[in-house]
């Protein structure tokens, strides 16, 4: 199987360099529309589509494989969803409105604001986290001997 799959990365590389050398010029206005272009692109998503398959398929086998990372992952996805929820309830205030109402021209609504706001706590906060995470150990450590 492990030849296969070399031997089969081989020809899309020959594949691909083939098409490179057959692109046209950036200073043509039909580039868009050339074959090689097509081509190249049709084995992008191709190469996508099987690293998004592989990838789920196998982190779910490794996730029903092993005992106890169900369980895991669950209480990790619960975890998202409340730092999501409160993330949320966060970004929603009068603020949220005076922004929408602010840039209304632009297409601005109180809802993506407020969608805006709840992203950007959810990364602050899961930042924060990750910091405590990684230097509590290390004061730990150097304290705790």
């Amino acid at each position: 199987m492990n030849k296969i799959i070399k031997i089969a990365l081989i020809v899309i590389g020959l594949v691909a360099t083939a098409l490179w050398f057959g692109m046209p010029s950036s200073d043509d206005p039909d580039a868009i529309n050339s074959g090689s272009m097509n081509f190249m692109f049709i084995i992008m998503y191709i190469l996508l589509a099987i690293a998004v398959v592989s990838t789920v398929f196998f982190g779910l086998k490794k996730l029903l494989s092993t005992p106890g990372s169900l369980k895991k992952a669950l209480f990790a996805i619960g975890g998202l969803a409340i730092i999501v929820a409160i993330s949320y309830g966060l970004s929603s205030s009068a603020e949220a409105k005076a922004v929408a109402d602010s840039m209304a021209n632009l297409g601005a609504t109180e809802g993506t604001v407020k969608n805006i706001g709840m992203g950007l706590n959810v990364f602050f906060i899961l930042t924060a986290v990750a910091v405590v995470l990684m230097v509590f150990p290390g004061l730990k450590k150097m304290f705790v001997k």
